[in-house]
């Protein structure tokens, strides 16, 4: 899979510092990359307006005119795939990368040695939006990613599938569904499936999404989907 990166620093020397180590540990695990370069937000919109296919982000936090926190405000009201990195000087800004679901802040100075298995980690997650279910729609099929899945319902012959993008009701059943998907997914009941990403929280009874909804826990779950999450993370 080729990767497409994005590094927007308005630091020359920074920017090229990270270039040359993208570059390297590309070159290293045989990704195929395409590195674009940006000194600000505003340059780097002038290409995303027309292409809205970057894979990952490095972005500078602190940034003249609209910072890399801001940039990635607006790159997710579209884009939930890309990976984000923030590249930052200052320990504060750590909790501003929650609501836009960053994958990590790096403090300056950064080395290799922090940045490649952050970028290991980014390219693991692009390909495991790659596997998808093809979910039968009402205009047709619709393929939807496993990572866009938040939890699965059933209701009698049908399934409701909750993603990110909406909710797909179709006919089949649970177990059939199930087949499909991969470790990520946990059955907390006789009647739901959990993508443990989206696991807010659990309770003895139920567990709450993030994006919405409560999932109940079949008696005597809590233990089990306690030590899945924890496997997961």
């Amino acid at each position: 899979m080729k990767l497409k990166i994005a590094v927007c620093d308005d630091d020359s020397a920074q920017r090229s510092y990270l270039l040359e180590t993208v570059s390297g540990w590309a070159k290293k695990n045989s990704h195929p990359v395409e590195l674009r370069e940006y000194a600000d937000a505003k340059a780097f919109f002038f290409d995303y307006g027309e292409e809205k296919d970057f894979d990952i982000l490095l972005l500078d936090v602190e940034m003249p005119g609209m910072s890399g926190v801001e940039l990635a405000r607006e790159v997710r009201r579209d884009n939930s795939a890309v990976q984000i990195i923030f590249i930052t000087g200052y320990y504060e800004y750590f909790g501003d990368g929650f609501d836009v679901s960053a994958l990590h802040y790096l403090i300056k100075p950064v080395d290799a040695g922090r940045l490649c298995p952050v970028l290991d980690r980014a390219a693991d997650n692009l390909a495991y939006r790659e596997r998808s279910v093809l979910i039968s729609a009402a205009d047709g099929s619709v393929k939807v990613p496993l990572a866009d899945i938040r939890y699965v319902e059933s209701e009698n012959v049908y399934i409701v599938v909750h993603t990110v993008h909406g909710d797909y009701r179709m006919r089949m059943a649970l177990r059939k569904f199930e087949e499909q998907l991969d470790e990520t997914f946990f059955k907390v009941h006789r009647s739901y499936l959990v993508n443990l990403r989206y696991v807010k929280m659990i309770t003895r009874k139920d567990a709450v999404m993030e994006g919405g909804g409560v999932v109940p826990l079949s008696r005597g779950m809590y233990d089990a989907v306690h030590a899945a999450l924890i496997r997961y993370l």
